[in-house]
């Protein structure tokens, strides 16, 4: 068994295909299909379930590819202490674009100041393929979103790092925008702005309008396209709250969001695999996911407070 073997098995698991894990690690397919057969040969299992879009690690490979990880994370930790930090490998991280900005882009801002030689891949995933390359091992962490009634994905750790509810996403010059609350009759009759299959926000929404949907709607792959396509007015469209609060857009002054009047509980959830032992860089990236989501829940609350003073000014001036 040589080490580089570890590594193939780990890259294909990551990048999901022999090709992609061959340009990555920049050694040739043949080579690294031809080590891992003599692992697969060695070990006495099969370790890749080889198709032609790809290779995915079977049921045996997910076993062994904890302690996999656990052998180049201790190789990691002792090139560190070597002084040599360059070969660290990356943390993937796998999300459904919401809170990007307010919660992934300090975390990993964090976690740089504090390993800075250890590099993260963020990539943006439909709910579904999150959590199954956290459960295969081609992604380290992942962001998802729950509804209220939902379960976890079984088999994972799960930690709720928000809690918010499902609001409307409009322009801020929009008749709506007046409303406090916006009703579902009234979100009928505009144009709306439906995330894709595959998104929370895809299965709230026909849950929300019944048999009855809206009478214009484009589709969006994921909320950084859908709130873009909401500022160059082609509709209205559904988010969890704590997805707006610091957008670009939000920041800007061109979006805001109201509460929809049948809006239901929603929750950003960290998922992780249950391995006993998680390597630190892992380990370091989801404490500062916790972190950075405990201060957007800081900010949504102080939000939240001002609204309300604004709100009770406005009345108090209109019964004047």
């Amino acid at each position: 068994m040589r080490f580089e073997q570890l590594e193939y098995v780990a890259a294909v698991a990551r990048y999901g295909s022999l090709r992609r894990a061959a340009e990555q690690l920049h050694v040739s397919q043949p080579a690294v299909s031809e080590a891992l057969a003599k692992l697969e040969q060695e070990l006495g299992v099969t370790l890749l379930e080889r198709r032609r879009t790809g290779a995915r690690v079977t049921a045996q490979g997910r076993e062994l590819l904890q302690h996999i990880t656990q052998v180049l994370d201790a190789a990691d930790q002792l090139r560190a202490a070597a002084g040599d930090a360059g070969r660290r490998r990356s943390v993937r991280l796998g999300t459904v674009n919401a809170a990007t900005s307010s919660v992934v882009a300090p975390a990993v801002a964090g976690f740089h100041d504090a390993w800075p030689g250890v590099g993260v891949e963020v990539l943006d995933e439909r709910q579904d393929d999150v959590v199954r390359g956290v459960e295969e091992g081609g992604l380290d962490l992942g962001l998802v979103n729950l509804l209220g009634d939902d379960d976890p994905p079984p088999g994972l750790v799960a930690t709720t790092l928000l809690s918010g509810r499902a609001v409307v996403v409009l322009p801020v010059d929009h008749p709506l925008a007046a409303r406090e609350v916006v009703d579902t009759a009234e979100l009928r009759e505009e144009p709306f702005v439906m995330m894709r299959a595959g998104y929370l926000m895809h299965r709230f929404a026909h849950r929300l309008f019944g048999d009855q949907p809206p009478r214009t709607t484009v589709t969006a792959d994921g909320a950084t396209m859908g709130t873009a396509l909401v500022a160059g007015g082609l509709g209205l469209t559904l988010l969890p709250d704590y997805s707006v609060v610091d957008d670009p857009l939000e920041r800007g002054g061109v979006l805001t969001s109201r509460p929809v009047r049948d809006g239901a509980p929603v929750s950003l959830v960290l998922v992780s695999r249950p391995d006993r032992r998680t390597p630190l860089a892992v380990r370091a990236l989801s404490e500062e996911l916790v972190r950075s989501a405990a201060a957007t829940s800081a900010m949504m609350v102080d939000r939240q407070a001002g609204n309300a003073k604004v709100h009770s000014e406005e009345l108090a001036a209109d019964s004047a």
